[in-house]
């Protein structure tokens, strides 16, 4: 009876030491023995998820942000402004530029007008007196009153043809006379026209005396700067004179930027976009707008050209100064855009702080194109989300700073 129960007693206190043993085993060796890890406690499992891939976040309050001066913005969309430089030439508006000239021969006899004069519109700039002029006015003088005439017959013919009064072969032939007679005064009145007259002065012609008849004054076309003259008192001009081309007014309210763009970036050049022109000399700066893309290029440079107009009401922009563009360059809208200061990198990768109540989450984005202020975002980011844009550098101290008295 001995002999059994010795045997149970060292039976019990061999199973008691090997589940002692098992208690006090380190944790690495219990799958070994048969005993599977005690469930996380909460604080475990919080602290198990603060360590997996999720976004780290710090707490600041309303208070904390406005003493850091961290600003918030909305997230949107956008267009980047990229450019690329081109350098170019202030020219004269084609649109704006005239050239008066004589169509007949004959003598200046007076100048009104001389360079870097301003003119309005209609106004004199020079007399021409001339034997063609003077012919021409009264082949027009003489026409009228037979026109007058023959109209008048022709329609006193046709109310006593109308009555049986006047045979109708009559009415023809003075109808007929009315027609010849109207188409020396329109001939003679478009004569006028071709030698440089205008309307009021072919109505006032009647009025006008004997020493008028051979003169022709010359007017402005459009207001602006006598630029050039090019001709003296006194010189003969015409078909068979000098020059015919007397003056060249321009008009400088509105210029032109003429532009030499390489090939490679016309195509990224579009109508109607603005661009920021800086004179070299000066360092005088304004904004054009393109209004013309050549499609051809220019045979010595290989540049294409691109005109840009410009708002010149102070004249300070003269033709012949050198300048430099920057013009934007083409590109699809970003859809979302966010200030580069925004930016930051946790751990070598790209992060922006989205509020979230009283937390700034750290969200991972995947950065786009970028200009000189702005980066597209690819993901990571929707519109509306609200961002820190300013002072971001704090809110990444804090996070860092948070995770190392959380590591010790």
């Amino acid at each position: 009876m001995k002999r059994p129960l010795v045997a149970a007693i060292f039976a019990v206190a061999s199973i008691a030491a090997v589940v002692a043993a098992i208690s006090f085993a380190p944790a690495g060796l219990r799958p070994w023995l048969g005993q599977s890890e005690p469930p996380p406690s909460a604080e475990n499992a919080e602290h198990a998820d603060h360590d997996g891939d999720h976004e780290a976040s710090v707490t600041l309050s309303d208070d904390q942000v406005k003493e850091s001066a961290i600003e918030l913005a909305a997230v949107a969309g956008g267009d980047l402004q990229n450019h690329f430089l081109a350098p170019g030439t202030i020219v004269q508006d084609a649109n704006h530029v005239a050239r008066v000239s004589v169509r007949v021969l004959g003598t200046v006899a007076e100048l009104k007008k001389g360079i870097g004069d301003k003119v309005e519109k209609g106004e004199v700039l020079a007399i021409i007196e001339s034997r063609e002029v003077a012919d021409a006015k009264s082949e027009y003088l003489a026409a009228l009153p037979t026109n007058e005439l023959q109209q008048t017959l022709a329609a006193r013919f046709k109310s006593l043809a109308d009555t049986r009064a006047l045979a109708e072969n009559e009415y023809l032939r003075a109808r007929l006379a009315a027609q010849d007679a109207q188409i020396r005064v329109n001939s003679a009145r478009q004569k006028l026209f071709a030698l440089g007259l205008s309307e009021a002065e072919i109505t006032s012609l009647p009025q006008q005396d004997a020493q008028s008849m051979q003169k022709q004054e010359l007017r402005a076309p459009i207001a602006g700067i006598v630029a050039e003259r090019r001709v003296d008192l006194g010189a003969l001009v015409g078909r068979e004179g000098l020059e015919s081309e007397l003056f060249v007014i321009v008009n400088l309210d509105r210029v032109w930027v003429d532009l030499a763009v390489a090939p490679s970036d016309v195509a990224k050049v579009s109508e109607r976009v603005e661009v920021s022109i800086k004179a070299a000399a000066t360092g005088l700066a304004a904004k054009a707008r393109v209004s013309f893309i050549s499609p051809m290029l220019d045979q010595n440079t290989r540049s294409a050209r691109v005109v840009a107009s410009l708002d010149n009401g102070d004249h300070a922009w003269r033709p012949g100064t050198y300048i430099t563009a920057e013009i934007p360059l083409n590109g699809p809208p970003a859809a979302i855009l966010i200030p580069k200061p925004a930016l930051q990198a946790i751990n070598n990768e790209p992060v922006v702080f989205v509020r979230d109540g009283a937390k700034f989450l750290a969200r991972k984005v995947k950065p786009g194109r970028e200009d000189d202020e702005r980066i597209e975002v690819l993901s990571g980011l929707a519109a509306g989300d609200r961002i820190a844009v300013t002072n971001t550098f704090i809110i990444k101290a804090e996070l860092e700073k948070g995770a190392a008295d959380h590591d010790h």
